[in-house]
C-alpha cells in the first residue's frame, strides 16, 4: 500500500483508538476537498476492518480476508457508487434502489462473523430520495456494520444525514508541509504548484503531473488579451469547452484573486482588467458559480460565453 500522507495520521490514530477500545461509529463521514486522500484513507479503513490479522490497524495483505479484499470477492464488502445508465452513460447521482439494497444487506448477518463494511462514494451525489431510504439505515444501525460516507461537498448532504455521522474532516495542511510532501512526490516547483492548487497537496501533485501549470499560464494570457481588447470571448469559450473546462474556471477564478490582491497593493494588475474593484469580486463570485452550474443542466457554452463576455 502506498505510504499515507503526514495529514492521515492524526484521524488515522484518533479511529485506532476507537477500535481498540470497541467504540467505533456505525457511520462515518470523510469529508474535505478533493485531492487529500479521503478515498485512500477510506480504504485503508476498510481493509484494516475486515482484516482478520490487523497490525496497528492496517490489513496484513495476506490473510483469507485480505487475498479476497484484493479479488473484489469479500462478502462483507459493499460499495454504493455511480452507476450507468443503460446507454452507457454515467449517472450523476446515486439513486433509492441502490440505497434500498444496501440497506438489505446490511440488515443480514455477516458472512465471516466479523464487520459488515459498506461505503457510500461519492455520498454527496445521492438524489432526494435516496438520502431518505439512507436514514431508516442510520437511526437502525446493525451491531456488526459500519457505513462510510465520502463527499468532497457534505453541505450537498441533508442535515439528517449529517447529524447521524461520525464526521472526519480533512483540512488543508500548513504550506511547509504540503511543500515538503510535494519535494517528496517529486513535485519540481512545489511552492509553483502549491499556489496553483489552492494549498491543496493532493491537486498540486496531480496537476504537476498533468502538466496542468501551463494551462494556468495560458488561462492568464486568454484574459490578459481579452481585457486588452485582443480576443473574443466566443472563440475563447470554444477553446476552453474543449479541453479541462472545470480546471480552466478554477485558474480564472484564481486569476481574478489575484488581480485583487495586486490592485489592494497599490501595483499594477497582471491582467489588466477594466472591472472595477467590486466588479471583479463578482466576476471571481461568476466563476466559481460557473463551475458548479456545469454539473447541472445547463449549457456549458452559455455559461461560459457569459462569464468571458462579462470579463471583456
Amino acid at each position: 500500500m502506498t505510504e499515507a500522507p503526514p495529514w492521515h495520521d492524526e484521524p488515522w490514530q484518533r479511529l485506532l483508538q476507537r477500535r481498540q477500545r470497541d467504540a467505533l461509529p456505525h457511520a462515518l463521514l470523510l469529508s474535505g476537498p478533493s485531492g487529500l486522500g479521503k478515498r485512500a484513507f477510506s480504504e485503508r479503513l476498510q481493509r484494516g476492518l475486515l482484516c482478520t490479522q490487523p497490525v496497528d490497524g492496517d490489513a496484513c495483505g495476506t490473510c483469507r480476508a485480505c487475498l479476497l479484499l484484493d479479488a473484489g470477492t469479500h462478502p462483507d464488502r459493499i460499495a454504493v457508487r455511480l452507476e450507468e445508465r443503460p446507454d452507457g452513460t454515467p449517472r450523476k447521482d446515486i439513486v433509492v434502489r441502490q440505497i434500498r439494497a444496501l440497506s438489505e444487506r446490511l440488515s443480514k448477518s455477516s458472512q465471516f462473523g466479523g464487520w459488515q463494511v459498506a461505503c457510500i462514494d461519492p455520498a454527496d451525489a445521492m438524489n432526494a430520495a435516496a438520502a431518505n431510504a439512507l436514514l431508516k439505515t442510520l437511526e437502525e444501525p446493525s451491531a456488526s456494520s459500519i457505513l462510510i460516507l465520502v463527499a468532497d461537498e457534505p453541505w450537498r448532504l441533508p442535515a439528517t444525514i449529517r447529524s447521524r455521522c461520525q464526521q472526519t474532516e480533512f483540512r488543508l495542511p500548513e504550506a511547509d508541509a504540503a511543500q515538503a510532501w510535494l519535494q517528496r512526490e517529486g513535485v519540481a516547483d512545489p511552492q509553483v504548484a502549491l499556489e496553483a492548487a489552492g494549498g491543496n497537496p493532493g491537486l498540486a501533485r496531480r496537476w504537476a503531473e498533468q502538466d496542468a501549470l501551463s494551462q494556468r499560464q495560458q488561462v492568464r494570457a486568454d484574459l490578459r488579451a481579452l481585457a486588452e481588447g485582443r480576443g473574443e470571448p466566443g472563440a475563447l469559450a470554444s477553446r476552453w469547452l474543449d479541453d479541462a473546462l472545470e480546471q480552466r474556471l478554477w485558474f480564472a477564478a484564481q486569476a481574478a484573486v489575484d488581480e485583487l490582491r495586486e490592485r489592494a497593493t497599490g501595483r499594477r494588475a497582471p491582467l489588466g482588467s477594466q472591472l472595477s474593484t467590486l466588479e471583479l469580486a463578482e466576476w471571481y463570485a461568476q466563476a466559481n458559480r460557473a463551475r458548479d452550474a456545469l454539473r447541472g443542466p445547463l449549457r456549458k457554452d452559455l455559461i461560459l460565453l457569459e462569464l468571458l463576455g462579462a470579463w471583456r
